[in-house]
């Protein structure tokens, strides 16, 4: 059933830097007719240094990328209200959880963090560590 893969900043990293466990993840859910995504906010704390510009086009090329909007900024405040949690170290996690949370299920979450991303997420989203 196609659903959901969103990617955290790891998860985009290591897509960015061919790694085989998630380029394997990855091109499954594209097989399957799974949607492959990630956020605005993610695509800046994915690590690039080492990654030629080239790549980072062809890859988000490749996925979809939410917009973070105000009703998703609105959604992820509440999170991290609801979770007496604050703060940058919570802001982008917030954010990439506020996106899942509304996505067409099921939905998965590759996540570097599935502690504080499976709190955000609740039980709805499976969370897998990258």
């Amino acid at each position: 059933m196609p659903g959901t893969l969103l990617l955290d900043s790891e998860g985009l990293s290591k897509l960015y830097l061919k790694d085989r466990a998630v380029m394997i993840l990855v091109q499954a859910a594209l097989e399957e007719g799974t949607r492959v995504a990630t956020t605005a906010m993610t695509t800046l704390e994915a690590d690039y240094e080492r990654v030629h510009p080239a790549r980072i086009r062809w890859v988000l090329s490749r996925i979809d990328i939410h917009d973070v909007t105000k009703s998703v900024a609105d959604e992820a405040a509440a999170l991290l209200r609801n979770h007496h949690l604050r703060g940058h170290k919570y802001a982008i996690d917030a954010v990439l959880a506020a996106v899942a949370r509304t996505a067409h299920g099921p939905v998965t979450v590759l996540t570097s963090d599935p502690e504080d991303i499976g709190l955000l997420c609740g039980d709805t989203i499976e969370v897998t560590t990258v």
